[in-house]
């Protein structure tokens, strides 16, 4: 194909859909234009891909017909119902689709951890490695426990953090690294401390601190390192799919999740920033972590169920996915 050519020949076509896309108010005439220019450029565009597929010539091309698209279907506006189809459906069905992932990543961080633990509270070598023995002693008796001041600033700051972690990590979870890594910083570094606490004879406090709040958060973080591996293994074995629709796929799919773990950081935010560090009996902080991460299980299980056999994923709907055009040849 002779591109200069074929760009001078078609040139007056694609420089009045142009104008026409840019109208604000256009005439029943102009409307019925655009939607015929717009088939016409679509076609341009598909013949170019195939036979001359110049980048310059595409990219301007695509822009184009993305344009007239989006002013003949109009432009999406958010509403309560997209909000409604998220949490009740989107959401459930991506995190019901990586529950065994889930389940897997637990296993293995308290695996880890315990180890952790085990070896900072019974090896002296390892003990020593956390500081001091008086740094080690203020920590254990004052500053474990005055960490979980309560208050609205300390659950905005821990929900903000944590939420953000949550989401480099399903963000990296293409490279592999970036999950484990993750998964595995968190979880030495949660063993240790309750090894600490327990060579120091205050495993009872550790527990009774982490229990209310860290029952659900600890759920978030295994969530986000399933949904990031999860990525990682479609990368590795995109099945059927081609890898970049595979990869595509899951990725919008799976960033549902990241965008689900803000909210459900906000609840672990709260309950640690308003109840953990409170005056309650230690039986009802953690009676609320129970209730927290039951309703979680609940939520993913029951709705996600439902969602997934309806034939959801968590990924967007196919008009809000990426317009695929066809090919000619």
């Amino acid at each position: 194909m002779d591109l200069d050519a074929f760009e001078r020949a078609r040139a007056t076509d694609w420089a009045r859909l142009d104008e026409l896309v840019r109208q604000r108010r256009r005439t029943g005439a102009e409307a019925d234009e655009l939607v015929r220019l717009y088939q016409s450029v679509a076609t341009d565009l598909s013949s170019v891909r195939s036979a001359a597929p110049d980048p310059e010539m595409v990219t301007r091309l695509s822009m184009l017909v993305g344009r007239a698209r989006a002013a003949i279907a109009g432009t999406h506006e958010p509403s309560w119902r997209d909000v409604t189809t998220f949490v009740a459906v989107a959401l459930p069905a991506a995190l019901y689709r990586i529950r065994w992932w889930t389940v897997g990543v637990t296993v293995a961080f308290l695996v880890l951890g315990v180890t952790a633990g085990v070896w900072v509270a019974t090896q002296p070598d390892a003990l020593a490695s956390m500081g001091t023995p008086s740094q080690q002693q203020e920590y254990v008796d004052k500053s474990f426990a005055e960490y979980y001041a309560p208050g609205a600033g300390f659950a905005t700051m821990v929900w903000t953090n944590n939420a953000f972690l949550t989401a480099v990590c399903i963000a990296t979870g293409i490279t592999g690294i970036g999950p484990v890594w993750f998964l595995a910083n968190n979880a030495i570094s949660v063993g240790a401390t309750g090894g600490m606490m327990a060579a120091h004879g205050h495993l009872d406090v550790f527990l009774q601190l982490i229990a209310p709040h860290g029952l659900l958060e600890l759920t978030a973080v295994f969530v986000a390192g399933a949904a990031g591996l999860r990525i990682f293994w479609t990368w590795v074995d995109p099945g059927p799919r081609t890898r970049g629709t595979a990869l595509a796929q899951e990725s919008r799919a799976l960033f549902t999740v990241a965008i689900g773990l803000v909210g459900v950081l906000a609840v672990s935010g709260l309950i640690e920033g308003f109840v953990t560090g409170s005056a309650l009996p230690w039986a009802v902080k953690v009676g609320i972590g129970i209730v927290a991460l039951v309703a979680f299980w609940t939520y993913t299980l029951v709705l996600g169920r439902r969602a997934v056999r309806a034939g959801h994923t968590g990924d967007l709907e196919a008009d809000r996915a990426g317009y695929v055009l066809a090919t000619a040849g």
